[in-house]
Formats: C-alpha cells, sequence, structure tokens
C-alpha cells in the first residue's frame, strides 16, 4: 500500500501579514543568512514579487537573484525589501554578548 503524499508549499501558510512575520521572525532567530534570504523571498512571493521589487527600488530579476539560496542581498537591499514588505529590522544584544577584544 503506497502512502499519500501532498506538496508542501510554504505560499499556503503565508496568507496574513502576521504568518508572513513570524516566518521572517524565525528566520533571523536561527540566524543562518541564506535561511533569512530564503525566507524574505518566500514572503516576497507571496505577496508578489514584481509589488515588492518596485516598492523596495530593485529589478524584479535583481531581487530574486538578492533573495535566492546563494544569494547575498547588500544592506541597501535588504532595507527596501523590509520596508516593502513592512517590517523594521532592529538589533539587540545577543546574550552573553561582549565587546570583541582589542588585538
Amino acid at each position: 500500500m503506497a502512502v499519500e503524499t501532498t506538496r508542501f508549499d510554504v505560499l499556503d501558510y503565508l496568507k496574513t501579514p502576521e504568518d508572513r512575520f513570524a516566518y521572517i521572525e524565525a528566520a533571523f532567530e536561527d540566524g543562518d543568512p541564506s535561511l533569512i534570504a530564503h525566507a524574505l523571498g518566500d514572503v516576497a512571493r507571496s505577496i508578489g514579487m514584481s509589488a515588492v521589487a518596485k516598492e523596495a527600488g530593485v529589478t524584479r530579476e535583481a531581487l530574486y537573484k538578492a533573495l535566492s539560496e546563494r544569494g547575498d542581498p547588500k544592506l541597501s537591499t535588504l532595507i527596501g525589501v523590509a520596508k516593502a514588505l513592512g517590517i523594521k529590522l532592529s538589533i539587540s544584544q545577543a546574550e552573553g554578548g561582549a565587546e570583541p577584544k582589542a588585538a
């Protein structure tokens, strides 16, 4: 007896701003840059890549490339995408975070 499966598509679960924010937040908590870029790409696709690219001030093609698994978006692109997605980037000190010692 064969097991029936259905194809998982994360876009089916990114319907509300709250869903999209939680997804991006989890990626940032993980801290893996490629995961963060991929999550931002998923959310941008859930909204509409062309609209997000226009709001972020980049071409759709450049946005696809920057937010791909191998992408490495510039800080200006990251800030523009965050604004287009309706999120705000902020920083906080990591637990046990200390300044690096001077050499």
